[in-house]
């Protein structure tokens, strides 16, 4: 396989964002897998890949994704969200509640603090 430019790093991210955007989880993360071989700093690229998976319920690769863009940017409203919401899914509320809650600090949106319950224990 030839060497990719880091202009066809940026088509396949577009694309990739245009096949979640799609239902296509699956064909992003084919997309997104050699961008982030090639790149493994590329944190925009690791969060749009944890989404695929997500998405593609592929949960437990998801949640690794997650955490590294987490290791990375603790502050990451976003990613504390989505990782909160895979944990849910894998029937582990208690830790998701954690990051729901961090989440809802970092961001005050309505969605992250309906999902905080700061009102429940």
């Amino acid at each position: 396989m030839p060497e990719r430019s880091p202009e066809t790093f940026v088509i396949d991210y577009r694309a990739a964002e245009q096949l979640l955007g799609a239902r296509d989880p699956r064909g992003a993360v084919k997309l997104l897998d050699p961008l982030v071989s090639a790149h493994p700093e590329n944190t925009a690229a690791r969060l749009l890949r944890a989404r695929a998976f997500f998405a593609a319920a592929q949960l437990r690769p998801a949640e690794l994704e997650f955490q590294i863009v987490l290791e990375r940017e603790p502050d990451n409203a976003f990613a504390h969200f989505a990782l909160a919401r895979t944990l849910e899914r894998a029937n582990r509320s208690t830790e998701a509640q954690r990051h729901f809650r961090l989440a809802a600090a970092l961001d005050p949106r309505p969605d992250y603090l309906a999902a905080a319950r700061f009102d429940a224990n």
